[in-house]
């Protein structure tokens, strides 16, 4: 077997990557801190710096990693295989993206909500009655009894002892079909978390755009929420798209949080029914007709790859930095679950 050896400047540590290994697989297996999100090159948050050597990039989004920024020398861990040993530095962000190091935690199911015909919540609380810090819009890796670990990102605000997920049923999946038709109350839970770089930056004092479809919602609730909670004043404005009515969930809570807060602006979108006192068409279009220029504002997206895509699109044509753009993006292994 292959082994090339990678100089991980930023951590100061030397690694062994097999043939068919990412750098950030060997990193995450050697259990280092490498800052990371979608692990399916979409999100750039492993976006690095190739100070020597010569790496091999699998398929990625070109939001994640443009050309100009592989002419510069820029790789993305997640989806380097090195072909000679070489040396790397992941990009620093500054203090608000400081890289935490995820733990894992034995937890109990203690509650359990149909949201939806085919969301749930699930609330977990640590076993040992401790909590794992985490920043709102995080994920965590999620293993129930028996069949295979799932991202989830957290719907509540941290501070509570607990967290919560909202998981949607998948034609086919194994996780989310025993979630849906066996898990309950008293169940052990492992959880491995924080994860992910889609997360609230509370330094930023400009607009707030949140963008979600489905359970993405989950974790815009969580940033919304804290977001008003930690009392940013700033404007912010959440798009929910969903199907139809029956898809829509929560949209009591967030009108309430827009009387409670004339800064908040909530707008559920249907795409395929119409309903009263709801617009229709895709989430992404309602954006568009809204809102003329996105410069100077942060965008949180959660939802179906297509849609992220789409919202990615939309947000850039109207000025938003790319810089300024955060999406973690789930993906269901083949086979399905």
């Amino acid at each position: 077997m292959t082994v090339k050896r990678i100089d991980i400047r930023s951590a100061r540590t030397n690694l062994e990557v097999h043939a068919d290994q990412t750098i950030l697989d060997a990193a995450l297996a050697a259990k280092l801190p490498y800052p990371h999100g979608c692990r399916s090159g979409r999100c750039g948050a492993c976006k690095s710096r190739l100070i020597e050597g010569e790496v091999e990039l699998l398929q990625h989004s070109p939001f994640a990693l443009t050309d100009e920024e592989k002419a510069g020398g820029l790789i993305l861990a997640c989806r380097a295989l090195p072909v000679t040993n070489s040396a790397v530095a992941w990009l620093g962000g500054g203090e608000e993206d400081a890289v935490q190091t995820p733990q894992r935690l034995s937890g109990i199911v203690t509650h359990l909500e149909d949201l939806t015909h085919d969301i749930k919540l699930v609330r977990i609380d640590a076993e040992d009655g401790g909590s794992s810090r985490f920043v709102a819009g995080q994920y965590a890796q999620v293993s129930f009894d028996g069949v295979l670990a799932r991202s989830y990102s957290m719907a509540n605000r941290h501070g509570d002892g607990r967290v919560e997920f909202h998981i949607r049923h998948v034609v086919g999946g194994a996780t989310s079909q025993y979630v849906h038709g066996a898990l309950k109350a008293g169940d052990k839970v492992t959880l491995e978390y924080p994860m992910g770089s889609s997360y609230l930056r509370e330094n930023h004092s400009g607009p707030i755009l949140c963008i979600a479809g489905g359970s993405g919602l989950a974790p815009i609730k969580s940033i919304v929420e804290t977001a008003l909670a930690h009392g940013l004043k700033q404007p912010i404005h959440l798009y929910f798209g969903a199907r139809s009515e029956r898809d829509l969930y929560l949209v009591d809570h967030f009108r309430a949080l827009a009387e409670w807060h004339a800064n908040f602006v909530f707008r559920p979108v249907l795409s395929e029914a119409d309903s009263a006192g709801y617009r229709r068409g895709f989430v992404t279009e309602a954006v568009a007709e809204d809102l003329s220029d996105l410069d100077g504002w942060k965008a949180y997206v959660a939802g179906p790859p297509p849609m992220v895509d789409a919202a990615m699109e939309v947000a850039f044509a109207r000025g938003l930095n790319r810089s300024d753009m955060h999406a973690d993006v789930f993906f269901t292994p083949e086979p399905a679950e």
